[in-house]
């Protein structure tokens, strides 16, 4: 959770929580308008001038009246583009509003003047009334949550709260008073909390449902698409169980067929009692995945027992996600640790005895392995390494073929094949809307002949239809001229065309007709289609689709949904296209020779939307990356300059800050080499390039290679910028730092010393680049054992700190910490006490007893006693920094055993043996649960137990003898 507050220059500060002890706050209702301040805005300092931010003053405002330091606000508190946390926040919204000390109810349509006279108050009453706000679908659980609820009118005018106004609330809403008033929601029956969604509207019809999973107490992943009525068994289903069942689709009502195939995998999955590898075969379009989601419902139905799990195994990102998903719904100590392996996690967690019966669903695993093409490596990822190993746990696959299957270890396959003819007619009846008379049974079988039998072609083919409203025999007509007119399009010989013609895939010849259909009726769609050829076929961004206006853009959407061309995914808004659709649209835009092109258009957008590699920004370009590698990989070589390189800069930056340091490099001697030739060894670009990959080479520990190419961009840039500039000082600052890292410090400090004083000249001393500059030339002298030399300018840094952002100010906060270290060095224990007393009673104070940063700061405070000898007071911190974490955090959590661990090295340091090893080998144990055993702090706590038990024992030998 994210929370907003006011630093003492009134400035707005967003803090990330983390998931860790939450202050008081204050949280604002509302709804949502066209010109809201989102988390990027925040994040970019881009908020002002957007309309919303009268609504985040106004929340400031109040929450300050009411002695309230930090606020939320669901537009900007969220990260939107972070698909799994915002599947979280959509299940934690119940419970983020009810631990809120306020809620303010900020209704734009209520005002308490008159239009003609500011000064003459009218009856609000009506307006309050008919408010847009009582009939949206997400205000209910913010009506019911929270404790105190306060509305207030567009004037920012307190109209009363939930107690004064309970009355008037409850005839609007009819939500008995009771639950206004707090009465504990299990007192009401289900059917009873479902009437008070009565007259509630959302915008996607699935929130009619979603926003009741908080009122209910239940977590269930979001499917948006699914529509209200599917979203609403799921709903029951999970009430009517405790048992997880943790599948992202909703039941095909329109399954047909393969009744010997759903035999099979249930026998095959749970004929005995081990481990059962299983997977489901074949080319693409046969439904593989349907026949997967049809046995989970079966087997949900039958037994009730049975934990059941879907893992998006197309990716490496996918498996992560969804494992992420099952560890939060079984709430798997450890899982939000930033050091855990959350796969690592759920293996072991389901390899447990008590763990019951589960079975996992790994769809679209076609590889073993996640092993990209070079230039663009990805780490690996084998899945194999974190398959619960349990008598009871049984594994499923989706595969396209065989091979994966084997090296997944599966030695029981289920092969899929084109469906029977039978099967196929139902299948096809099914999916009309129209009812098949007996004509349309001849030609329906025709038509299947063509198709192949194959589902997805019938369910593209059937859609057509559909849409079009079209009788089966005009289909096929057209569906043949449309043939034959790519027959005749090809210039190879007729022998070759004809083959090529057999090889078509069923699914590319119904893809094709719409497809032309759509370049007529609908030429955004087919804009779109195209666009989502030349990019990565899942998770294509709304963002990535221009339109006129957002209504456009939205028809468009809905004609492609409608065609079953693409699957529409709201919540993350975004789509995502069949593999085989994907692979045909490249193919036909080939044969037009419009694939170039689009590549084109395609990289020029990608670079126009791809957002600079700010941490706030985080979220966003990770999503765009796989778009940005299949792009640039996919991309004819005569497209090697222009907008490819500049896509290829910003991508390689992104790589680089999120750790692929070796991709960046091997991208960025591409960028380079391409910069030098066609721009020059002294343009700015192409310095900037060279930075770039300067830092590469550093993020690697090739402190050499580094340095040779910063020193040239420095030189460059002073030759042409002059020493005093901005993009030349930060050269030499990146040096200094190459050259730190080096351990030659004379020289860091020396370009340390240049860069301060040019900085303080051009600057002021109260400048944020010039306390930079400061703290770095602390570091060398600290290097060098200059203690005096440090402390003389970290006591400079931070009273000016003080000065200029207040003594609470995180970052005074962290030039006292600095400080308090510098002291320490040079032995000066009450010194560092001081200080370090001071950064613990002021966190408390603003942060609260619970903080995370309260709970360093007191660690830190634990070393200073440490290093006195007083291990009496550095005890008695040590037990309350472990208490709170545990209760907190949990006993599991890594920063509890942190805690347990420096508590036991207390107890040692006082001689109490026997309590320090029984502490670390409880941390210990607990670390190889939650970390594994091959973890670093695993590893530490071990060693330390093993040395202590020694000495233990020998304590022992010796008060024996």
């Amino acid at each position: 959770m994210r929370l907003f507050h006011l630093d003492q220059a009134g400035r707005l500060l967003l803090t990330d929580l983390g998931g860790k002890t939450t202050p008081p706050y204050a949280i604002l209702s509302h709804r949502w308008g066209d010109s809201e301040v989102l988390f990027g805005d925040i994040m970019n300092k881009r908020y002002k001038e957007k309309e919303g931010y009268r609504k985040i003053e106004f929340c400031a405002k109040q929450a300050a009246k009411d002695q309230l330091q930090y606020f939320w606000i669901d537009t900007c508190c969220i990260d939107k583009w972070n698909v799994d946390e915002l599947s979280k926040s959509i299940n934690s919204m119940f419970r983020w509003y009810k631990g809120a000390q306020k809620c303010y109810v900020f209704m734009p349509d209520v005002t308490v003047f008159t239009a003609t006279a500011t000064d003459q108050q009218k009856d609000w009453k009506a307006s309050f009334r008919a408010s847009e706000w009582f009939r949206r679908g997400w205000t209910l659980q913010e009506l019911i949550a929270p404790e105190s609820v306060e509305f207030f009118s567009q004037e920012g005018r307190l109209l009363g709260d939930k107690q004064s106004l309970e009355q008037l609330v409850h005839e609007i809403t009819y939500i008995p008073i009771a639950a206004l008033q707090g009465c504990p929601l299990d007192k009401f029956t289900i059917p009873e909390k479902m009437e008070w969604t009565d007259n509630r509207e959302t915008t996607e019809e699935e929130d009619i449902v979603y926003y009741l999973l908080g009122i209910l107490d239940v977590y269930m992943p979001t499917s948006y698409g699914e529509g209200r009525v599917k979203a609403r068994m799921r709903l029951e289903a999970e009430i009517d169980s405790s048992v997880p069942f943790m599948i992202p689709f909703s039941r095909n009502d329109d399954f047909v067929g393969r009744e010997s195939q759903l035999v099979e995998l249930e026998a095959k999955l749970f004929k005995s009692k081990q481990t059962r590898f299983v997977a489901i075969a074949g080319p693409g379009g046969t439904g593989k995945s349907q026949l997967a989601l049809e046995l989970a419902y079966r087997i949900r139905r039958q037994n009730k027992s049975c934990s059941i799990f879907w893992i998006d195994a197309s990716s490496v990102n996918g498996v992560y996600q969804s494992y992420a998903s099952i560890a939060r719904k079984l709430k798997v100590p450890g899982w939000k640790e930033e050091k855990a392996d959350v796969k690592q996690l759920i293996k072991l967690h389901l390899s447990r005895k008590d763990a019951g019966q589960s079975l996992l669903i790994f769809d679209n695993a076609d590889r073993a392995s996640f092993v990209s093409d070079r230039p663009f490596t990805m780490r690996d990822v084998n899945l194999t390494d974190y398959l619960p190993e349990s008598d009871l746990c049984s594994i499923l696959f989706t595969t396209t073929g065989s091979n994966a299957a084997e090296a997944l270890l599966c030695k029981e396959v289920v092969e899929l094949h084109e469906v029977e003819q039978n099967t196929a007619q139902r299948m096809l009846e099914q999916y009309l809307d129209a009812p098949m008379s007996k004509e349309d049974r001849l030609e329906a079988e025709l038509l299947l002949q063509e198709l192949s039998h194959l589902p997805l072609a019938i369910v593209q083919a059937a859609a057509y239809i559909n849409t079009r409203r079209i009788k089966l025999q005009d289909y096929r007509i057209q569906l043949a001229k449309q043939q034959q007119k790519t027959l005749e399009s090809n210039s190879q010989s007729p022998k070759v065309r004809l083959q090529a013609h057999r090889n078509e895939s069923p699914v590319a010849a119904t893809l094709f007709l719409s497809v032309e259909h759509l370049c007529g009726d609908s030429p955004l769609a087919a804009e779109y289609l195209f666009f989502a050829a030349c990019v990565d076929r899942k998770d294509v961004l709304f963002e990535f689709l221009e339109a006129p206006s957002r209504r456009e853009r939205e028809d468009a959407i809905r004609v492609l949904n409608n065609y079953k061309l693409v699957t529409r995914r709201p919540a993350e808004s975004a789509l995502d296209l069949h593999r085989l659709v994907h692979g045909s649209l490249r193919r036909w835009l080939r044969k037009q020779e419009m694939l170039g092109e689009w590549m084109e258009t395609t990289i020029t957008r990608l670079f126009r939307i791809f957002p600079d590699a700010s941490l706030g920004n985080r979220s966003k370009w990770r999503r765009m990356l796989s778009h940005a590698k299949y792009t640039l990989l996919r991309s004819p070589s005569k497209q090697q300059g222009g907008n490819r390189i500049k896509l290829a800069r910003v991508y390689a930056v992104a790589l680089m800050i999120d750790g692929w340091y070796m991709e960046s490099e091997e991208l960025l001697l591409q960028v380079v080499k391409r910069d030098k030739a066609v721009l020059g060894d002294e343009h700015p670009d192409t310095l900037v390039s060279m930075g770039n990959l300067a830092s590469t080479y550093s993020c690697q520990g090739r402190w050499k290679e580094a340095e040779a190419l910063e020193v040239q961009v420095m030189e460059t840039r002073k030759k042409i910028l002059r020493e005093e500039h901005p993009y030349t000082l930060a050269s030499i600052s990146n040096l200094a730092l190459t050259y730190w890292n080096q351990g030659r410090w004379k020289e860091a400090e020396i370009l340390n010393v240049q860069v301060m004083q040019i900085r303080e000249n051009m600057f002021g001393e109260e400048h944020p680049d010039t306390l930079a500059s400061m703290s770095n030339l602390a570091l060398t002298y600290n290097n060098q054992g200059w203690w005096k030399k440090a402390e003389a300018l970290e006591v400079r840094v931070m009273e000016i700190n003080k000065k200029v952002l207040g003594e609470e100010h995180p970052n005074t906060l962290t030039n006292m910490g600095n400080l308090a270290s510098t002291y320490s060095k040079q032995g000066q224990w009450k010194e560092a006490e001081a200080l370090r007393v001071q950064v613990m009673e002021t966190s408390k104070k603003v942060l609260g007893e619970e903080h995370p940063d309260t709970l360093t700061s007191m660690g830190n405070l634990v070393s200073t006693y440490w290093n006195q000898g007083r291990w009496e007071e550095a005890e008695m911190l040590d037990v309350q920094v472990m208490q709170t974490r545990k209760k907190v955090l949990g006993e599991e959590h890594s920063d509890t055993l942190t805690s347990i661990a420096n508590l036991a090295l207390t107890f040692k340091n006082r001689g109490k043996m026997n309590e320090a090893v029984f502490l670390m080998r409880g941390c210990y144990t607990s670390r190889v649960n939650v970390l594994g055993s091959q973890h670093p702090d695993t590893t530490s706590a071990h060693i330390a137990l093993t040395t202590w038990q020694l000495q233990y024992m020998k304590l022992d030998k010796q008060i024996d003898l």
